[in-house]
């Protein structure tokens, strides 16, 4: 008499049976399954016999034609082949992702500092290689981390301490300081000293981590910043500048996209403010995503400096 509890839980097919099942319906013969199969034929005989049990019918019957396979074989054959399409899409290899083809949105976590120095390089290269592929920029902010865990994201560029522990991460490159300023400036030439810096009024941009790192270096150095604008991006800085006589301190490598675009004084920043590293971030559940994989591959042959270091 059957248990309850195998009617509830009835046993599952060992996959070698379905598989036996699949030969033999179609070759009518046990010396031919056990051959295509790799198995000794009495293997394959007692694999049979344990499929009746399970399945509760002969399944195949023995004829001057081979063996015949019963209604309930019949009924059965589509169902179990199915099931064996079914697990070996599970055991296949993902699809290589092709960034010429490939259609699909990225989701790229960066600073606004970002949009000025990498993005445009970036999306040159993206509609170069990727045409059909599309690039959705999203603030750091405090969902960063749980964006990228969730898949919302798929990348994070930029000074991200929180995103230290539990993520991947890939150094691209070493910012340090320096400072704008208007090319026809009345009291600046092509050196910036200490006593300029503390006499000449500021624009303070104050958004991001640099921005933290840039207060407290002016802390420890006892300056006392004027600062008469702030601003909470990079975006207008440049205009500003061009028709003030106000200085700005910002990382280098946007310091320098502007200037070059705008034509604006490049000066050292006389102030020792500590450099920092910009990497790329994202989560263990992506790693081994082929597009994922192409994306930060793409971010570092674009912005990686030598002896940049991936690491978990």
């Amino acid at each position: 008499m059957t248990k309850p509890s195998e009617t509830r839980n009835p046993a599952l097919l060992d996959v070698r049976l379905l598989r036996l099942f699949d030969v033999l319906y179609r070759t009518r013969s046990v010396t031919r399954a056990a051959e295509e199969l790799g198995q000794a034929q009495p293997t394959v005989s007692i694999w049979l016999n344990r499929l009746r049990w399970t399945l509760r019918d002969p399944l195949f019957v023995r004829t001057p034609a081979g063996m015949e396979p019963t209604p309930r074989a019949d009924a059965l054959i589509d169902t179990a082949r199915s099931a064996i399409e079914t697990l070996l899409r599970l055991t296949e290899r993902e699809q290589a992702f092709d960034p010429a083809t490939a259609r699909r949105r990225f989701r790229i976590c960066m600073t606004d500092a970002s949009h000025v120095t990498l993005l445009p390089r970036l999306l040159a290269r993206v509609r170069e290689d990727a045409p059909h592929i599309q690039i959705e920029a999203l603030r750091i902010d405090a969902e960063t981390g749980p964006y990228l865990r969730s898949g919302e994201a798929d990348l994070a560029l930029g000074l991200i301490p929180e995103l230290e522990s539990g993520f991947y991460q890939q150094t691209l490159f070493a910012q340090d300081w320096m400072c704008l300023a208007n090319p026809e400036h009345p009291r600046i030439g092509e050196t910036l000293t200490l006593s300029d810096y503390a006499n000449e009024a500021h624009i303070g941009i104050v958004s991001g981590t640099g921005h933290r790192l840039l207060e407290h270096a002016v802390d420890q150095a006892r300056i006392e910043r004027r600062v008469v604008l702030e601003l909470p991006s990079f975006l207008g800085l440049a205009a500003i500048l061009l028709t003030t006589d106000l200085i700005a301190t910002l990382p280098r490598q946007t310091g320098e996209t502007l200037a070059a675009a705008s034509g604006l004084k490049t000066l050292s920043c006389p102030v020792p403010v500590p450099s920092f590293t910009v990497k790329q971030h994202w989560h263990t559940r992506f790693h081994n995503d082929g597009g994922n994989i192409w994306l930060r591959g793409l971010c570092a042959t674009l912005f990686q400096q030598p002896g940049g270091s991936e690491c978990a």
